[in-house]
C-alpha cells in the first residue's frame, strides 16, 4: 500500500518489524515533494519511533487476526490460554503480558493479536474485579482527611485504596494505569 493510504491504528511493516500507526501527519516540504511525518509504536517492545514517508513510498500492511481467549492458569513465568472457540491451548512467557500477568485470574477474558500464527499483542480487559486480601484497618476520623491507604489484592498486586475498604471486599481496578476505580457491590 502506499503511504498516503495508511491509517490511524493500521498495523504495518516496515524492515521486518511490526509497527502501529499512532499518529502521522502531511508536511509539505519548502524543496521537494511533500512527505508523511508517522509516529509508530513498535509491538515488540512498546517503542515509539518517528519516521518520515514519501507519499508514494510502499508499505507492507500488516493483518492481525484478533481472537479470544480466556486466562486458565499460571506454572512459573508461563501462563496458559484457551480460545474460546476452538478450545486451543497457548502458552505465553511474562514479556507477552508486560504488567498485565499482576491482573490476571482464572476466567478473565483476553484479546490476542496474532500475526502469522503467532502471538504479538496481548489485550487486557480495561478493568477487572479483584479481591482484597491484606488491608490495614479503617482509622476512625480518616475519612475525613481521605488518606488512601495500601491494598494488597488476590493476584498479589498492591494498589492505593480509600480507608473504607476492608478484607473480603471486590474492588475494580483499571488495568490501564493500575489505580482503583471501586468498590464493586456484590
Amino acid at each position: 500500500m502506499r503511504a498516503s493510504e495508511m491509517r490511524k491504528g493500521q498495523t504495518v511493516k516496515i524492515d521486518d518489524k511490526l509497527y502501529v500507526i499512532v499518529d502521522y501527519q502531511h508536511v509539505k516540504l519548502g524543496k521537494g515533494g511533500a512527505v508523511y511525518q508517522t509516529k509508530l509504536k513498535s509491538l515488540t517492545d512498546g517503542s515509539i519511533q518517528n519516521v518520515r514517508l514519501r507519499a508514494e513510498e510502499t508499505i507492507e500492511d500488516a493483518y492481525l487476526d484478533k481472537r479470544t481467549y480466556e486466562y486458565i492458569y499460571s506454572s512459573g513465568s508461563e501462563h496458559v490460554l484457551m480460545d474460546t472457540t476452538n478450545y486451543e491451548q497457548i502458552t505465553l512467557d511474562d514479556d507477552a503480558f508486560g504488567d498485565g500477568q499482576k491482573y490476571l485470574k482464572p476466567n478473565t477474558q483476553l484479546q490476542v493479536s496474532m500475526y502469522q500464527g503467532k502471538p504479538i499483542v496481548v489485550t487486557l480487559p480495561n478493568s477487572v474485579d479483584l479481591e482484597v486480601t491484606d488491608t490495614p484497618p479503617e482509622i476512625k476520623g480518616a475519612t475525613a482527611t481521605n488518606q488512601p491507604k495500601q491494598a494488597a489484592l488476590e493476584t498479589g498486586l498492591v494498589v492505593q485504596v480509600p480507608p473504607f475498604i476492608k478484607v473480603g471486599d471486590i474492588i475494580r481496578i483499571d488495568t490501564r494505569t493500575g489505580e482503583y476505580v471501586t468498590r464493586v457491590k456484590e
